[in-house]
């Protein structure tokens, strides 16, 4: 299976994964989440996949997240809802999504990216 790197390349955490990724010589696909944002059978596909709450995919330091009010209205959403919002606006979905088969990761810490490329 290809990796896809779920990014917005005008995010620095986004460039740090990148960088990360070609300084190991890792082949991937760059998708633009802002530009095509994904469709919520996609994102419900790769929540399920990273074992991760669905509010790890809420990109919680963006405009979007604090102008659609998610902090007080989160609780009361349906993961449907949920889905939804995060596939209305792409700068709402925390990034990078690293897709790679077997795993999915959300942000980029450094030692997960370690521990699947080795």
């Amino acid at each position: 299976m290809t990796t896809t790197i779920y990014q917005y390349a005008r995010c620095g955490t986004c460039r740090k994964a990148l960088k990360w990724l070609d300084g190991r010589g890792v082949t991937y696909r760059a998708h633009d989440l802002v530009g095509a944002p994904l469709d919520a059978e996609t994102l419900a596909d790769l929540w399920r996949r990273s074992g991760k709450p669905l509010k790890a995919f809420f990109n919680t330091s963006g405009k979007s997240y604090r102008g659609g009010g998610f902090k007080d209205r989160l609780g009361g959403m349906s993961d449907d809802e949920k889905l939804a919002a995060l596939a209305a606006d792409g700068k709402l979905v925390k990034r990078p999504i690293l897709d790679v088969g077997d795993r999915v990761l959300v942000g980029f810490r450094e030692p997960e990216y370690v521990d699947t490329f080795g």
